[in-house]
């Protein structure tokens, strides 16, 4: 689905409380870091955001991590790759969608209302207690998650926004993840290390290395904490620096430039890396706007 619209690093979610566009208008939009102290060093931000979007479906780009959402409109959220019409995951309204690949179909409708956790780099793993790998490229339930307590999570949230408004939502969302924490949880600080340096650019035998580790037991410990290998993420994180670039000045983007500044070998590398994660050539992305970059209307 993909609510964390420029996931970057650690940077704070540059999407909910965008200025609304053409193609989708906002209503309430509320985001933050949790307040709890225990899920600090998991989770980055959690928000509310309602949306009234003029497509009809729209490409999700692969950011480098997962998401939880919950649909507030309707007990039902879905995603597909956009190369296998009919293949779309479907689930309750409350799930997790894992590390993506490459690029997803969602319906927009499904945004109408919806709140979203996003987490730290290597944050999501301590609250779900499985490899991040089995949600790869997946839309998973809470309720296969996290059981009777997934399974009720969306009707708790229901009840506490229509007492209390998002506010207090996401205050019954704060309490249902600190019921997940063990004392003391926290992100692998070395597969965070690891995945700083990969997002700088190094090779993963250079991040490896840093750590006296061998490239097979960080590709090990990935799987586990991230559910990407080490240079898939790498791959995605570059492809991100280079959305940046692009939206910072989309008028005439120079790809040769951008190529040349942006590691790839040249614009040819560039390309098939666009194709490859985007589903699309570097010509044809138009993001919902330049604070959305992650998110490519199908339809104009």
């Amino acid at each position: 689905m993909g609510h964390e619209r420029d996931f970057a690093g650690e940077r704070a979610d540059a999407g909910v409380g965008a200025p609304p566009d053409a193609a989708c208008a906002r209503g309430v939009s509320l985001a933050g870091p949790p307040v709890a102290a225990a899920l600090r060093p998991l989770i980055r931000s959690i928000g509310y955001a309602e949306s009234w979007s003029g497509h009809g479906a729209e490409v999700v780009l692969p950011h480098g991590g997962p998401q939880m959402l919950v649909n507030m409109h309707c007990d039902r959220l879905g995603s597909g790759p956009p190369a296998e019409p009919g293949a779309e995951r479907q689930t309750r309204g409350a799930a997790l969608q894992g590390p993506s690949t490459g690029p997803v179909v969602v319906d927009p409708s499904q945004q109408r209302a919806v709140v979203w956790v996003a987490f730290h780099t290597a944050g999501a793993h301590p609250l779900f207690g499985v490899p991040l790998s089995a949600a790869r490229d997946r839309l998973v339930g809470l309720d296969d998650l996290w059981g009777t307590d997934g399974a009720v999570l969306r009707e708790r949230l229901l009840e506490a926004n229509a007492v209390g408004g998002p506010q207090a939502c996401l205050r019954a969302l704060e309490a249902a993840l600190l019921a997940r924490v063990e004392a003391g949880a926290g992100p692998d600080p070395a597969v965070r290390a690891a995945a700083a340096r990969l997002d700088r650019g190094a090779s993963v035998r250079e991040a490896a290395d840093q750590l006296g580790w061998t490239p097979r037991r960080l590709t090990a410990r990935f799987d586990v904490q991230m559910g990407l290998s080490p240079k898939r993420y790498a791959r995605v994180r570059r492809f991100q620096h280079l959305l940046a670039r692009v939206n910072a000045d989309p008028r005439n983007p120079d790809w040769a430039a951008l190529a040349a500044e942006g590691g790839y070998h040249d614009q040819a590398h560039l390309i098939h890396e666009f194709r490859d994660l985007a589903g699309m050539t570097p010509t044809a992305y138009v993001p919902r706007s330049a604070t959305e970059p992650n998110h490519v209307p199908l339809d104009g």
